[in-house]
């Protein structure tokens, strides 16, 4: 089975382009909804994460506020650093998990640091979403309401267009309409079905 890594910096598209291809029938392991899953209350991560980051990063309902988190660990390398250890070996674990489960011509590990945390040993080809930098602001400002200064810590924090394309085997540009978008993820789609077949007549 062919495993494809979908990564792009935020605001690039990736869920976007997650259900496109979800609606073609193909897999989509989300890294992001299981580190979601490890930080609810009752997770080994939750309490974790709560011993260290203290309180003050939970809701009024004890749970943890995505966005207090990150005002805590973007402003601080080592806090960052701190986190990622906790969350990205157990999401490591559960990919590895979820891939061996599946039967399909390919599956897709949408990973938003797939650079950063390393995990690009678990896909065999890496898909970056790229998308100009203005058109990720204001993307990410339409749907979170965050300012620009508070972006663009954001996107410093992540790797850079130029570091992602040059890990690229395929990239799709997503700086024009839906109806575009969806005719580069169609085009995509029928590229990866050749591929996977090409390997399996091959093996």
């Amino acid at each position: 089975m062919l495993r494809v890594g979908l990564t792009g910096g935020i605001g690039s598209g990736k869920s976007t382009i997650a259900s496109l291809l979800v609606m073609r029938g193909v897999p989509v392991i989300d890294t992001d909804e299981i580190a979601r899953a490890l930080t609810e209350p009752g997770q080994e991560c939750y309490d974790e994460i709560v011993r260290i980051f203290g309180d003050a990063i939970l809701d009024g309902n004890r749970r943890i506020d995505r966005e207090r988190l990150r005002e805590c660990v973007f402003d601080n390398a080592d806090e960052r650093h701190r986190l990622e250890a906790i969350l990205h070996p157990r999401i490591r674990v559960i990919v590895q998990d979820r891939l061996a489960a599946i039967e399909a011509p390919y599956v897709v590990v949408v990973v938003p640091l797939l650079i950063e945390s390393g995990f690009t040993d678990l896909v065999d080809r890496v898909l970056v979403v790229d998308t100009l930098e203005n058109v990720q602001i204001q993307r990410t400002a339409a749907r979170s309401g965050l300012s620009e200064p508070e972006i663009r810590k954001i996107m410093s924090a992540q790797a850079s267009r130029a570091q992602r394309l040059q890990l690229a085997n395929d990239v799709i540009e997503n700086n024009g309409d839906r109806k575009q978008l969806e005719a580069e993820v169609e085009r995509m789609h029928q590229w990866y079905l050749s591929l996977a077949t090409t390997t399996n007549k091959n093996k």
